[in-house]
């Protein structure tokens, strides 16, 4: 593991994405999402994703260069179809035609399909909320999940993003997938070589396992039970039906290269009065914290905390994915070693 600051990964990051045909215009958007998510510590969806997202290119399945095409079915719903492009090119092109419209119309949904991998949504809906807009954010994947009493994978993480502008320059945000963990989590140790907690999830035969490699070809538990199971079941059936994405066996596209991606998003942008919430957040914050606890956050807090520890000290990157990186950019870069 080298240390890089973010200027050095953001270059090397951005001569990759050149290199495989990304416009000037898309390289930033695209960039800074896997760059967020690196700098938060959401490794799973940070540049692990970039050498996948080279060879979607490649093989013809990712679009680098359209932003996708718009036609609003109603004043306040527009549908998308991402034309093949990278997902988050797609989504903040969509995320600005809602904002334009919620001024007017209060609310505007954009429902996305035939788009690719969108990474941590978090990242969209605070972008939204830092304009004055409240936000909400959901996205489906392959089937990885088995449904509560299952030992199946038959559902997607389905993850769910809300942001709401709190006063200042640091909206409220959480994100969070319904499954217990992401399959990019599950990837991220089994590419350490380092075991999972037992819980995370089953293996080929639903037996509960702490291998990484084993479960990456098995299932992920459902956040919470029963009720995460339901949540991320209604947020899948949602999508596809706002969007016309596929569900179950039929999404794939988001974790290999060569097939074209077949999953839905789902953006809705809200204007509203925005009251001043920044003393309630503080109050929860000064909380006694229970028996263990070194203190009370809000959510989204200890991801901000990470970014601006990593911008100060410097982004930990392990030496066989930079080494791929600079493969792929063509070049060489320093390291300055830990």
């Amino acid at each position: 593991m080298s240390i890089f600051t973010e200027s050095e990964t953001r270059g090397l990051v951005r001569a990759v994405l050149s290199r495989a045909g990304v416009p000037a215009c898309n390289v930033g958007i695209q960039l800074d999402m896997l760059l967020e998510a690196e700098l938060r510590g959401v490794t799973s969806h940070g540049l692990l994703r970039l050498e996948r997202i080279v060879a979607r290119i490649a093989n013809g399945v990712a679009d680098p260069v359209t932003a996708g095409t718009h036609h609003w079915r109603a004043p306040g719903f527009l549908a998308v179809d991402g034309e093949r492009g990278l997902g988050p090119v797609v989504a903040f092109r969509a995320l600005d035609a809602l904002c334009e419209r919620a001024r007017t119309n209060g609310i505007a949904v954009a429902a996305i399909r035939n788009s690719n991998h969108i990474g941590m949504l978090g990242w969209y809906v605070e972008e939204v909320a830092r304009k004055g807009f409240s936000a909400i954010a959901l996205s489906t994947s392959e089937a990885l999940v088995h449904p509560w009493g299952a030992k199946r994978a038959v559902m997607g993480t389905n993850p769910i993003a809300i942001a709401v502008p709190t006063g200042d320059d640091a909206p409220f945000m959480m994100d969070t997938a319904t499954s217990l963990v992401s399959m990019g989590e599950i990837h991220d140790h089994a590419s350490r070589g380092a075991a999972i907690p037992l819980g995370w999830a089953l293996d080929a035969d639903g037996n509960p396992t702490t291998d990484a490699v084993a479960a990456k070809a098995g299932a992920i538990a459902p956040l919470g039970g029963a009720k995460g199971y339901a949540l991320g079941l209604a947020f899948e059936l949602l999508v596809a039906a706002l969007s016309g994405a596929a569900v179950g066996a039929d999404v794939v596209g988001t974790l290999d290269s060569d097939r074209v991606c077949t999953k839905g998003d789902v953006f809705i942008v809200m204007d509203g009065p925005n009251p001043d919430l920044r003393g309630f957040l503080q109050g929860i914050r000064d909380l006694e914290p229970a028996d263990g606890f070194p203190g009370v956050l809000v959510p989204g807090e200890r991801g901000r905390d990470c970014k601006r520890r990593r911008q100060r000290e410097g982004l930990p990157i392990p030496d066989a994915l930079w080494s791929r990186m600079q493969d792929l950019a063509g070049a060489t870069a320093p390291a300055e070693t830990s």
